[in-house]
């Protein structure tokens, strides 16, 4: 029988927290180690190296959003997928030599929420890329806090951007969504979110094998 190991979701502010979520590799419950003031969401896991099935890489998500809307002010420092230790000390000493990272990005994102906008223009349209990108541009970087550029995996692709936006200013970026899309009739805008600021926080950690 394998060793339970310890599969990471990401960072919180510490506080009683217990999940009752399908968590990656079929897990029934997320719980939190804790170190002073922030704790790992984590789960019970049998292998180092995960599947990066459709079914894992959800769970992966929805676990970090339930953790958004259930405490800590919406607030989490996520881990990319695929984040296992071999043991709960492994992980209390990664959040005792990182605390100080994890609580200044916890602190840079509090409150906050990242969300996703791709306009694809459509096969038979002729768009005015610029054009397009400025209306974008006056739309919605107004509402966030900052604005990351995504991979351009398209020629038809104009726009694959996420927005930090304080939840507060969710609805005026909703807003301007829909003005784009009456604006805009010859390409399609899908919208996502809300999700962790996956491309707003960058730190590294390694994983104890």
């Amino acid at each position: 029988m394998n060793e339970t190991k310890w599969y990471v979701y990401g960072i919180v502010e510490a506080e009683p927290l217990r999940m009752d979520v399908s968590g990656v590799a079929g897990a029934e419950e997320v719980t939190a180690v804790e170190h002073q003031q922030i704790a790992a969401l984590v789960s019970e896991i049998e292998t180092m190296n995960p599947d990066r099935s459709e079914a894992n890489v959800r769970a992966h998500n929805q676990v970090l959003k339930q953790a958004m809307d259930q405490g800590c002010d919406g607030t989490v420092v996520p881990m990319q997928f695929g984040m296992v230790f071999e043991t709960k000390n492994t992980i209390e000493n990664v959040l005792r030599h990182g605390r100080r990272a994890f609580v200044q990005a916890l602190e840079q994102t509090e409150g906050m929420i990242e969300l996703g906008v791709k306009i694809i223009a459509h096969s038979d349209a002729s768009v005015d890329r610029a054009a397009i990108v400025a209306s974008v541009e006056d739309e919605l970087d107004r509402s966030s806090e900052t604005v990351a550029q995504n991979r351009m995996f398209s020629d038809r692709l104009l726009i694959n951007r996420s927005y930090l936006v304080e939840r507060s200013n969710r609805e005026a970026l909703d807003a301007g969504i829909d003005r784009l899309r009456d604006r805009h009739e010859d390409v399609t805008i899908q919208y996502s979110g809300p999700w962790p600021p996956y491309n707003f926080v960058d730190i590294q950690i390694g994983a104890s094998q």
